[in-house]
């Protein structure tokens, strides 16, 4: 019993002390958890083990691998079948564009696929040039662009002069095909209703008007779930 009561009061203290981390910088707090946790668990199932506490030491032991990564099951296993790998981008064309979409960061990457500036990253513009573009390109170019602006620089409008401005809530040009609609959730062929839910909840998360996106990037979103649920229906 005193073994217990000690083990007890040393894990509360590491958790404590994890936790405090965790407030600092909730990611790395996350990772010292579970892998002091992990440790902990077991160099307390080894000293229970040599004790001869058997029946606590193998579950101890087998729950501190777990924490480590070390078995399938588990904590750390489980987190790891059910955490969003990282990373995950989609993308969305029109005639003028074609724009990578981060559902990780609601970050934006565009390439000019047509017209004079054709090849050209739009990193590499400046606003002014993008924002003169506005009046040169089809309705859906245009509110993809502006959606492409909104998230480079909030302030693009000051730029903006007549019609520039319009399209915000251009429609698409045409059906959006199957190829399309996995491309612009970012899964593959074949995904899973599961998948394609969950795809769509991380980039409405990040591109919804709510949080800073536009209404046409939602409204194709939106669209290519529609397209690809009924598929599992």
């Amino acid at each position: 019993m005193p073994t217990l009561i000690f083990g007890a009061l040393i894990l509360v203290a590491a958790v404590w002390a994890m936790g405090v981390i965790s407030r600092i910088d909730p990611k790395i707090g996350a990772r010292v958890l579970k892998a002091g946790g992990g440790l902990l668990a077991l160099g307390m199932a080894v000293f229970l083990g040599l004790r001869g506490e058997i029946w606590i030491a193998v579950p101890l032991g087998g729950f501190g691998l777990g924490l480590l990564g070390w078995l399938p099951f588990g904590p750390a296993g489980f987190s790891a079948r059910t955490t969003k790998t990282g990373g995950k981008t989609s993308q969305v064309r029109s005639a003028y564009f074609e724009m990578e979409l981060d559902h990780d960061t609601g970050e934006m990457r565009g390439r000019i696929v047509a017209g004079r500036h054709q090849g050209v990253e739009l990193a590499r513009l400046d606003v002014k040039t993008l924002v003169e573009m506005l009046t040169e390109i089809d309705e859906e170019s245009r509110a993809l662009l502006m959606a492409y602006l909104d998230r480079r620089d909030p302030a693009w409008g000051e730029h903006a002069q007549g019609d520039a401005a319009t399209g915000r809530a251009a429609a698409s040009s045409g059906k959006m095909s199957e190829q399309e609609a996995y491309q612009i959730l970012g899964v593959q062929p074949g995904a899973s209703a599961e998948d394609i839910g969950r795809a769509h909840r991380s980039l409405m998360k990040k591109f919804h008007p709510d949080q800073g996106g536009s209404t046409y990037l939602a409204a194709r979103i939106n669209e290519a779930k529609e397209i690809l649920t009924r598929k599992h229906r």
